[in-house]
């Protein structure tokens, strides 16, 4: 996916029957389902049978099986209730009639409440950093080959790194990661669509900040990576195609699973949205 078209339409379900609907798959590198995109288009399936006039503030999700990318993905949603203020939705997503995902989310009404929020880290700006294809081409031959490969893949949002970690040297760092993101193209004025790429754009940067700590032990040869749950608070609306500063760490890892969380924040300090993940990183067996 080069742009921000590329990902909307790919979020953009085919729907099949009342509260059934179709969506295709599109690789980020791996040989299985991107877990942000089965996390983006669940959203955008219960979207679909929510009014209007109600905004997601909550989502929580498992990922089960990992995703085929040669076969479509079926989303079932269950209208669990439609209440006063809230709407709750379930999200089944489906390939050989088994449960690759499952997601509840719930939708709330514009409402006047209290208001406070943490303050922004004081990092650099987006403007006076490299992105990930940047970096490709200014370090490239410096960087082993899988992750040159990483770097260089087309992606439909824009990463900068605040920290620049070279895996190359396998050096242990503290457990915390700042990057900024934002679409790579104009987006509509549709809050929904900016809450779902926000939803696929959260899966990136998340389960990495948890091998920090151990250096070359935790690299990508050495560890069985894979995303198992993943919880997102939606705080405050936003625009994807502006930059938005995701702010990471990983408070433990333990029983070959790491726990990270993040907030994320635009570019004058408002806080937009919170982000909690635990994946697997078990170390591979020698051969």
């Amino acid at each position: 996916m080069k742009d921000i078209k590329d990902l909307l339409k790919l979020l953009d379900l085919e729907k099949i029957e009342v509260n059934l609907f179709r969506g295709e798959s599109s690789s980020v590198g791996s040989s299985r389902v991107f877990g942000g995109q089965v996390l983006a288009q669940s959203l955008n399936a219960a979207i679909r049978t929510t009014p209007a006039d109600r905004f997601v503030h909550s989502l929580h999700a498992y990922f089960i099986l990992p995703g085929s990318l040669d076969l479509p993905i079926i989303f079932q949603v269950d209208r669990i209730r439609d209440g006063g203020s809230f709407t709750t939705r379930r999200v089944k997503a489906i390939q050989n009639g088994e449960a690759i995902f499952l997601m509840a989310a719930s939708f709330q009404l514009d409402q006047e409440g209290f208001d406070h929020k943490i303050k922004m880290p004081n990092v650099s700006p987006p403007d006076v950093l490299v992105s990930w294809e940047d970096m490709a081409k200014q370090y490239g031959d410096m960087l082993p080959k899988n992750i040159l490969k990483f770097l260089n893949i087309e992606r439909p949002i824009e990463f900068r790194p605040v920290e620049l970690i070279n895996p190359a040297l396998g050096g242990k760092s503290s457990p915390f990661r700042h990057v900024w993101m934002k679409a790579k193209g104009k987006m509509p004025d549709d809050r929904v669509m900016h809450q779902s790429v926000l939803a696929y754009s959260s899966d990136y940067n998340l389960l990495t900040t948890a091998l920090l700590p151990h250096g070359r032990d935790a690299s990508f040869q050495n560890v069985q990576l894979a995303s198992l749950d993943h919880a997102m608070w939606f705080h405050r609306p936003f625009r994807m195609d502006d930059w938005l500063l995701y702010a990471i760490d990983s408070p433990s890892s333990s029983n070959a699973r790491g726990f990270t969380r993040g907030n994320i924040f635009t570019r004058d300090g408002e806080l937009v949205a919170s982000v909690v993940q635990e994946g697997l990183i078990r170390p591979r067996k020698a051969k």
